[in-house]
């Protein structure tokens, strides 16, 4: 089976949000979502709507965790949201103990994963995010590894109102 490949379309903040509410409502305990993308491409809104999907309370403020690099936060299932922004190496990664959160019982996301892509689990899902022009962005998600079927098609299900004709 051809793994999953989708091109999303937003065109507010808003609509980043809601892909990520869509996302998180099918994400479930060991899962791994890795984002790339440049400064201010939306990352950490598709982070708010997932964390929205996992049932996180509006009152846990969620944020960039750039100063502290990992928050975790209650919902249906945690969710760990690691900010890799101001890691310089793979070694730093390491020695943060990073390897014991992907195999933990939460949801993990992780910002600038790009910069720890061989430490990644062998399934997860990557997603990218680029500039489209000032408010909209261009999503890219993809399956790495394998996701289960009924999954698979659970997610192109949720996402196709923001798929690319």
């Amino acid at each position: 089976m051809q793994p999953l490949r989708l091109i999303l379309s937003t065109n507010t903040p808003d609509e980043t949000i809601e892909v990520g509410r869509r996302l998180g409502r099918l994400l479930a305990a060991g899962d791994v979502v890795a984002l790339v993308g440049d400064l201010g491409a939306g990352k950490t809104c598709l982070v708010k709507g997932i964390a929205q999907g996992l049932d996180v309370p509006e009152s846990s403020y969620v944020r960039s965790p750039t100063f502290v690099i990992l928050n975790t936060y209650a919902g249906r299932c945690d969710l760990n949201h690691l900010d890799l922004y101001r890691i310089q190496s793979p070694r730093e990664i390491e020695d943060l103990g990073t390897r014991e959160v992907f195999y933990g019982e939460g949801v993990t996301v992780i910002e600038w994963a790009d910069k720890m892509e061989d430490l990644l689990p062998e399934d997860h899902l990557r997603i990218s995010l680029d500039f489209r022009n000032e408010t909209g962005r261009v999503i890219a998600l993809e399956e790495i590894g394998a996701l289960p079927p009924d999954r698979r098609e659970a997610l192109r299900s949720a996402l196709a109102g923001f798929a690319e004709g």
